[in-house]
C-alpha cells in the first residue's frame, strides 16, 4: 500500500513538473517598439531616453534593467502568458541559440520616421529594428541549418509591433524641433506613417514573419506630460493629440484588413491599446486605481514635466497609479493591458484575433 502511494505521488510530481515545463504556445516572440516595451537596448546608447537606474525597476525582480516601468512591461506580461520561462532578451544582449526564443528590438524614443526622437539622442528607429531582425534571421538560418527550416520555424512565432507614439509626442506635436506639424495635416501625417510602417512589415514578411500583432497608439493626450502642459484643470485630456492618435489607429486597422485579404499565408491582428487604456481611466476603481492623471514619480505639475529622476523616491501606493512616470504606465496598468491584449475581455480589444488566438492559428 505504501509503495502504491509512493508511486501515485511520484506520478503526480512528474505531471506537475511537466505542466510547469510545458512548451510555450509559440516557439518565439519578436518585439518591435519604443520605450513602452524597451528592456535594455538603449542602455549603451548616448541617449537621454534611458531607464537603467533606480527608481525604475523598483518592483522588478532584476531591478533597473532599462524598462520604463516600476516593474513589468506589457510584453513581459504577454511573454508570461505565452508560456515562456524567462523574459525575451534585448537585441543588445542576445547571443547564440537564445535568439530562437525571440528577441526584443525595442528602443526608447524610436519612431516610424527616422528623425523622430532625435532631440533625445541615440535610438533605433523602426527601420533599424527591422534591419537588426534581418541580421537575427541570418543567425537563425545558420543555427537551424537552412533557410527552409528557418522559415518554417519563424512562421510559428509571434511578432508584436508597437510604434507611432513618438512620431506624435517627439515629432509632430513638437514644433520647436520638427517641421512635420506644418508640412502635414493629421490625416496626411497618418498616411505617411502608415506607408513607412507598411514598408517595414513587408520586409518582415519577406524574412519569414507570418503572425503579426500590431499594437495601436495609446491616448497620448492623457499622459501626465501632456496634462501638465496642455490641460487647464490637470485632468482633461488633449483632444487635439488624441484625435490624431485615433486617426492613425484607424489606418492601422485598414492595413491589418488589407494584409489579411492579400497575404493568405500570414495572419495580422490589431490590438486596441487606446480602447483598453480608455476603459482603465474611465473605470479606474474596477482595476484598483485611484490616480489616473499623475505619475507615481517625476517632477512638476502632475509629476509630468520629466521622467523619474535618478534616486528619486516614488510614491508608496504604486498599484493605485495608472502612470509610473510622465509618459509610461506602471506595472499594474501594464498587467491589465497585457492580459487584455493576450486574451480579449471585450470584442473591441483586438481585431480580428487576440494574441492567444493568433498563436494557435
Amino acid at each position: 500500500m505504501a509503495k502504491m502511494c509512493l508511486m501515485v505521488m511520484l506520478i503526480m510530481v512528474s505531471t506537475a513538473i511537466n505542466m510547469v515545463a510545458s512548451d510555450p504556445i509559440a516557439p518565439c516572440y519578436f518585439i518591435f517598439g519604443d520605450s513602452l516595451v524597451d528592456n535594455g537596448n538603449n542602455n549603451q546608447l548616448n541617449s537621454l531616453a534611458r531607464a537603467n537606474y533606480f527608481p525604475y525597476g523598483i518592483d522588478f525582480a532584476l531591478g533597473p534593467t532599462g524598462r520604463f516601468s516600476n516593474g513589468k512591461t506589457t510584453v513581459d506580461v504577454i511573454t508570461e502568458l505565452l508560456g515562456f520561462d524567462n523574459y525575451i532578451t534585448p537585441y543588445a544582449a542576445a547571443r547564440g541559440e537564445d535568439i530562437l526564443r525571440g528577441v526584443n528590438y525595442a528602443s526608447a524614443a524610436a519612431g516610424i520616421r527616422e528623425e523622430t526622437g532625435r532631440q533625445l539622442g541615440g535610438r533605433i528607429a523602426f527601420a533599424g529594428q527591422v534591419a537588426n531582425h534581418v541580421n537575427t534571421v541570418s543567425q537563425v538560418v545558420n543555427i537551424l541549418g537552412d533557410r527552409n527550416q528557418a522559415s518554417s520555424y519563424l512562421s510559428k512565432c509571434i511578432y508584436s509591433i508597437g510604434l507611432g507614439s513618438n512620431d506624435y509626442l517627439n515629432n509632430y506635436f513638437m514644433p520647436t524641433f520638427y517641421s512635420t506639424g506644418n508640412q502635414f495635416t493629421p490625416d496626411s501625417f497618418g498616411d505617411d506613417l502608415i506607408a513607412r510602417y507598411t514598408e517595414q512589415l513587408r520586409i518582415l514578411y519577406n524574412n519569414g514573419a507570418r503572425k503579426f500583432a500590431l499594437i495601436g497608439v495609446g491616448a497620448i493626450g492623457c499622459s501626465p506630460n501632456e496634462l501638465a502642459q496642455n490641460s487647464r484643470d490637470g485632468t482633461t485630456c488633449d483632444e487635439r493629440i488624441n484625435s490624431a492618435n485615433r486617426l492613425f489607429n484607424s489606418k492601422l486597422i485598414t492595413i491589418v484588413d488589407h494584409f489579411n485579404q492579400n497575404t493568405p499565408d500570414a495572419k495580422f491582428t490589431y490590438i486596441n491599446a487606446y480602447g483598453i487604456f480608455q476603459d482603465i481611466v474611465t473605470n479606474p476603481a474596477r482595476y484598483g486605481f485611484r490616480v489616473t492623471n499623475a505619475g507615481c514619480c517625476g517632477v512638476g505639475r502632475n509629476n509630468g514635466q520629466i521622467t523619474c529622476l535618478p534616486g528619486q523616491a516614488p510614491c508608496l501606493n504604486r498599484n493605485e497609479y495608472v502612470f509610473w512616470d510622465a509618459f509610461h504606465p506602471g506595472e499594474a496598468a501594464n498587467i491589465v493591458i497585457g492580459r487584455r491584449s493576450f486574451r480579449r475581455e471585450a470584442a473591441s480589444d483586438a481585431h480580428p484575433y487576440d494574441i492567444q488566438q493568433l498563436a494557435t492559428l
